[in-house]
């Protein structure tokens, strides 16, 4: 990373189906990319520049991106100091479980503008981030909520229905499907075109029209997801990026670092809860534990409140505060009035 920027990525062992990452990028840049889920971001400082179908977004303080699963985009600094931001990726099924409790929306939730005023959503995704880093998985839960279903009924809609694929289209899935099963030793596109029975420029025009990507950009995408699922499991790194088609580990490292926003091996240690009273936890965890981990995280598995073997690490009074009892907003940091920017750090 260049001088000046650092980056957290983990997932908190009470909060199944959601990562977080705080971040200040001044140099970095994200390339093209899709997730499985969905992405909600508040810059705190600084602006980011994200490029999507529609056009470029320039996202500040005071506003909350708001980005659909399997959108691409990609993302840079818009101005030369970068920009910190807090981000939150839940699950389509978090996402979703919350839009049936709180919500009239039917079909598959989304969200139709991608970059909102919402001063009030981007403190609460700030809160989120807070409250886990903290330890306090009652509160980073409970606020997540009120996040979640605050943004779907403010600024929520349900995604419209896939029209009826086309002949092109379906050659783009049927390629997919290919590029999935031989990930590791992909066809070239001549090949791939040959064996679906078009040619190798209709295949491409109906790969980026369907995927917002070219099959090789789609394919590194591909390639990182599978590799976090590996390095979620347990596996290495170097380990990782030889079963996923990379030639070595820098090699998975430079695209991982590019999509993610992290290297593999930061990833990895940020898996769990990462703070005890504000040090990093050591986690001894072999592969098999690591797998059981993450098939209990996949099956929305928790820990009973009575399960707990520790004390509690935050003392009570710090969750405190007259004006907004549902929610921790501490004394230092009161809550921006809506209508009004919050003060950049």
């Amino acid at each position: 990373m260049a001088e000046g920027e650092w980056a957290r990525y983990w997932q908190h062992e009470h909060l199944p189906g959601i990562d977080l990452l705080k971040a200040h990028y001044v140099r970095h840049t994200f390339t093209r990319h899709s997730h499985e889920g969905y992405v909600f971001g508040a810059v705190s400082g600084g602006v980011e520049d994200v490029f999507l179908p529609e056009g470029t977004v320039h996202a500040g303080p005071g506003s909350v991106i708001l980005i659909n699963p399997e959108v691409p985009h990609s993302a840079r600094a818009g101005v030369p100091e970068g920009w910190i931001y807090s981000t939150l990726y839940p699950s389509t099924d978090v996402v979703a479980r919350i839009a049936e409790e709180t919500t009239n929306l039917r079909g598959t939730p989304g969200f139709a503008e991608v970059d909102v005023p919402d001063p009030e959503g981007a403190h609460l995704i700030r809160e989120v981030h807070r409250a886990a880093e903290e330890g306090n998985a009652l509160a980073a839960d409970t606020v997540l909520k009120v996040l979640v279903a605050r943004l779907l009924q403010r600024h929520g809609s349900a995604l419209p229905a896939r029209a009826q694929r086309s002949a092109g289209a379906r050659n783009a899935q049927r390629a997919r499907a290919v590029l999935e099963e031989c990930m590791a030793q992909p066809p070239t596109l001549e090949a791939l075109a040959a064996e679906l029975g078009t040619s190798p420029f209709a295949l491409l025009r109906a790969f980026k029209q369907q995927y917002g990507m070219p099959p090789h950009g789609w394919l590194t995408n591909a390639r990182v997801r599978r590799a976090r699922e590996l390095l979620d499991a347990g596996t290495a790194p170097a380990e990782a990026a030889a079963a996923v088609g990379f030639t070595d580990q820098p090699h998975l490292n430079r695209h991982f670092s590019r999509i993610v926003g992290v290297p593999p091996g930061a990833y990895q240690k940020g898996r769990g809860s990462p703070y005890e009273i504000g040090r990093p936890v050591t986690r001894a965890v072999g592969r098999e534990g690591a797998t059981r981990a993450v098939r209990e995280r996949a099956n929305g598995a928790r820990k009973n409140v009575q399960d707990r073997t520790e004390p509690l690490r935050v003392p009570s009074n710090v969750w405190q505060n007259s004006r907004h009892p549902h929610l921790y907003v501490p004394k230092d940091e009161p809550r921006t009035p809506p209508g009004q920017q919050p003060p950049t750090p």
